[in-house]
């Protein structure tokens, strides 16, 4: 059985463990997501009784929340705790007038068009890559 919160109660370790455990980037940098996560607006978690399984973090503004991060741990994908978090979050701001993703991985759109998001028409994602700069 999971536990979702919004408390922020995990380390910079269990950060930088969760993040490297699906390839991503960012979980190279712990120092600088665990400063980021502990800024956002939201961070859900979902924990089992001895670790925790999956991190959702928003930013927010009066009328627009964005989800940054979406990831559950390799253990634990293809459980339903991507699409719970999603309906929490929806739940939590259905009075704002946007609620954004942008996945990294085209794979996983359906996943948010499961949960009645819709691809932004004539849209793009645009980014720039500081990698070299990232310490």
């Amino acid at each position: 059985m999971l536990t979702y919160t919004e408390e922020k109660k995990f380390t910079r370790e269990q950060v930088q463990q969760l993040f490297l455990s699906v390839h991503w980037v960012s979980g190279n940098y712990p120092k600088r997501l665990y400063k980021a996560l502990m800024h956002s607006s939201t961070v859900l978690t979902a924990w089992t009784v001895t670790s925790w399984s999956a991190l959702s973090g928003c930013r927010d503004s009066e009328t627009l929340t964005q989800i940054h991060y979406m990831l559950v741990h390799p253990n634990y994908q293809r459980q339903g705790i991507a699409g719970k978090m999603l309906e929490l979050i929806k739940e939590k701001y259905k009075d704002y007038l946007y609620i954004e993703s942008m996945p990294k991985d085209k794979s996983n759109v359906p996943l948010y068009v499961k949960h009645r998001f819709t691809m932004t028409e004539n849209g793009a994602a645009i980014q720039i890559c500081n990698y070299s700069n990232a310490q």
